[in-house]
């Protein structure tokens, strides 16, 4: 990956995306693009940078929270773990990403991009690669560890805990291949600084995308 800055940005590795009609804007070049990063890194501030852009986001940690929920289970972070470890059991790593695509599918056929939220695992970048092919592409969200703590304690989500299920969830997510993920995307952004300052990095990243991949 090239680095421009606090950006990693290779902008030019996937040679061409994909090509497709949207209304009266004729042939445009579509992309899927997936952030990953570890717990609290910043994928959610992120997706709600190009949410505010306009680029419709679909979220791997929603369908969990949408099975919890179904089940009527407790919303307490070991069980949001369980139900994702259940799942992945129950129906292969995969499960996530072939349940996303078709969505993921229908966007693309009214937008340009759409943004894949919370990436975790290398089988699901597998189902995306394979499907998308050149017109897909990866951004890890990197945070040191204290960093992004503080940021999960902060938030309060029901699915966080304490230190222990924080700690819980890197392990458990590191074993589906996240750092693997982080390590070979596409692109990378830290998230090392105030929340305005890493906006501003997101929003640098996508203009740079839009300005070097639309048709």
């Amino acid at each position: 990956m090239g680095q421009v800055g606090v950006l990693k940005l290779s902008l030019a590795p996937p040679q061409g995306g994909m090509f497709l009609s949207v209304g009266h804007r004729g042939l445009v070049m579509a992309w899927v693009v997936a952030v990953c990063g570890m717990p609290g890194s910043g994928k959610g501030e992120f997706a709600a940078v190009l949410s505010q852009a306009g680029v419709p986001v679909v979220s791997m940690g929603d369908m969990i929270r949408a099975e919890v929920r179904v089940q009527g289970l407790v919303e307490e972070p070991h069980i949001f773990g369980e139900v994702a470890a259940a799942l992945r059991a129950e129906h292969g790593e995969d499960v996530l990403a072939v349940r996303l695509c078709e969505r993921v599918d229908e966007l693309l056929e009214t937008h340009e991009m759409v943004l894949i939220e919370g990436l975790r695992g290398t089988a699901e970048d597998a189902v995306f690669s394979a499907r998308w092919g050149d017109a897909y592409l990866t951004v890890a969200i990197e945070a040191e560890a204290e960093l992004r703590f503080s940021r999960i304690v902060q938030r309060g989500r029901s699915e966080d805990g304490d230190r222990a299920a924080f700690e819980a969830r890197n392990e458990r997510e590191r074993g589906w291949g996240l750092e693997q993920l982080i390590a070979g995307a596409n692109n990378a952004i830290h998230n090392d600084v105030e929340l305005d300052e890493f906006q501003a990095r997101c929003r640098v990243w996508l203009d740079a995308l839009r300005a070097g991949h639309t048709a």
